[in-house]
């Protein structure tokens, strides 16, 4: 048995791969309690200002570096505002309108702008297979998407429902794809993963701040604990304990093979959205999910033995 199987089936693989794959898989749906009656942006805004300083924490009890130059600190605000004001204000408000597993799914595609914006920016390859495999996952999302679209009864009203919210996931994506490559520049490199990540969800925060109180209003002071309590769970267990995790991985078994994570979040949104949503599957949408996964599976192969 080679190192890199052995890696692969030790506890130290086996253990953060399900645990990341899981709780980012159920973050999806907990996001839907968290915009019932309270506006979107304060949300995003409560967990980040919670997640920030627990971030900060975490990088202070690894010892990574937390003193930026000012190109860092530039970096940071860049990242910021794309990860963690664009890309999740707009998952918030997408989830309005369609159920949060399709919402997870479309995010599977996050690849494919990754790689085209790499190919702008970085001059990274893109391979034929790595092509072929997006073209098949994009078209079973398309299927799951307009099984969303029909079974909405909003469906033919322009700006009804569906197309709002596929709509703003596609933004989300776009703005966590921005976000994604741009830390990946030397200057980036040159940077903490956990501290420059610290930073840039400081001034995301910021900037959800301003946001929330130009377009939703004074902050609201939820009483629910369920409300809090998926607060908390966004904020800590799906933002802090999961980066560490997430970035263990890519150190022990390489980036390629931790991407496959993603298949696993979106089969636990789907499943909590078929349990808890009342998410109906068809031919359609069965196809669709088998075509998205194939598709991903095929990509992510490609991309690896680059």
């Amino acid at each position: 048995m080679s190192a890199t199987q052995t890696n692969m089936l030790s506890w130290r693989v086996i253990v953060p791969f399900i645990l990341t794959g899981t709780i980012w898989g159920s973050t999806w749906l907990v996001i839907t309690g968290q915009i019932d009656g309270v506006p979107a942006a304060w949300s995003v805004f409560y967990r980040f200002a919670l997640a920030t300083p627990a971030l900060f924490l975490v990088a202070f009890l690894m010892k990574r570096r937390l003193k930026l130059t000012a190109p860092e600190h530039r970096l940071a605000a860049f990242v910021g505002i794309f990860q963690f004001s664009g890309n999740f204000l707009f998952v918030y408000h997408a989830e309005l309108y369609v159920t949060s597993g399709i919402v997870a799914m479309m995010f599977g595609l996050l690849m494919v702008p990754n790689a085209l914006f790499g190919r702008l920016f970085l001059g990274e390859r893109v391979q034929g297979g790595f092509l072929i495999g997006s073209a098949i996952a994009i078209v079973g999302v398309s299927a799951l998407l307009v099984h969303e679209w029909l079974s909405n009864p909003e469906a033919g009203v322009i700006g009804g429902n569906p197309g709002w919210g596929i709509a703003l996931a596609m933004l989300g994506i776009l703005a966590a794809s921005v976000a994604n490559v741009i830390q990946a520049n030397p200057t980036g490199r040159a940077v903490p993963m956990v501290s420059l990540l610290a930073w840039a969800m400081l001034y995301g925060t910021i900037f959800d701040l301003g946001f929330a109180l130009l377009t939703a209003g004074p902050p609201p002071v939820p009483t629910s604990g369920n409300y809090w309590a998926g607060i908390v769970y966004l904020a800590l267990i799906g933002s802090v304990v999961t980066f560490p995790l997430h970035y263990n991985l890519v150190r022990e078994i390489g980036a390629g093979r931790t991407a496959y994570n993603s298949i696993l979040t979106i089969s636990v949104a789907m499943l909590l959205s078929t349990l808890f949503e009342d998410y109906r599957w068809t031919a359609l949408t069965a196809g669709g999910m088998v075509l998205a996964v194939i598709g991903m599976v095929l990509a992510l192969r490609a991309k690896q033995s680059r």
